[in-house]
């Protein structure tokens, strides 16, 4: 009875990790999210039993406590199976893994971690777009673009001092995000945003803190706010 916590990447199902792999091939059960590319569950074995456990801004098929109530009934009814909770990205880089690890300890349930590739870094990386850069970036921050509506407080301040911001989950905040970010930042600072990263419908929307809110934007997609991102036009000559 062990539970891995596993993360699946950034969307494209070559770049998930060869431990990732190995211990999907062995899972008898899998529950896994909307990012999490379906490609990846191919190589489950065929016994295995598939949970959607998806969650997306305004349509949540199952909320955190039930997805942890999930899990912890997968693991505690088959003893002796492994049971392989598939995250895209990174279970630790706001994808509530340690939510769901306090969830096993507190029934004392063993588990693994098993790192992935965050979109933050892994999606840029793969166009050629560096989130530092010697003298123009030399720091960068990632931030949820959107917060828990049931928190008490905000947390998200938004006067970052990175020289890059990377925003994962706020496209359906965009426009109160850049807002927040120009009281800090010059409103033409350079932005771009990446829908689908990784994966052949991969799209690049550029503009400026100023208009990029303005741009015809679908989900999922990572905002990015920076100097870099000049950089990354000249690499690219575009």
């Amino acid at each position: 009875m062990v539970v891995y916590l596993v993360g699946a990447g950034p969307g494209d199902p070559e770049l998930i990790t060869l431990k990732a792999l190995k211990v999907l091939k062995k899972a008898d059960t899998v529950i896994y999210d909307r990012l999490a590319n379906e490609e990846i569950l191919k190589h489950s074995p065929k016994h295995a039993k598939l949970i959607y456990v998806g969650k997306k801004a305004g349509e949540h098929y199952k909320n955190q406590d039930e997805i942890n109530q999930i899990i912890i009934n997968a693991s505690k009814n088959n003893n002796d199976e492994i049971t392989v909770r598939l995250k895209g990205g990174d279970p630790f880089v706001f994808g509530r893994g340690g939510e769901e690890i306090l969830a096993l300890i507190k029934e004392n349930i063993p588990f693994e971690i098993i790192p992935g590739v965050t979109s933050a870094i892994g999606v840029p990386t793969t166009l050629g777009l560096p989130v530092t850069h010697r003298a123009v970036a030399t720091s960068f921050t990632i931030v949820t673009g959107h917060e828990d509506p049931q928190k008490d407080e905000k947390q998200v301040k938004w006067d970052y001092t990175a020289d890059t911001i990377i925003v994962l989950m706020g496209i359906g905040n965009i426009k109160e995000n850049t807002t927040e970010l120009m009281k800090y930042r010059n409103p033409q600072t350079p932005a771009c945003i990446i829908e689908n990263g990784t994966l052949e419908s991969e799209r690049i929307i550029f503009g400026t803190l100023e208009n990029i809110a303005l741009k015809d934007i679908n989900t999922p997609a990572i905002l990015i706010v920076g100097n870099v991102i000049d950089v990354f036009k000249e690499i690219k000559k575009l």
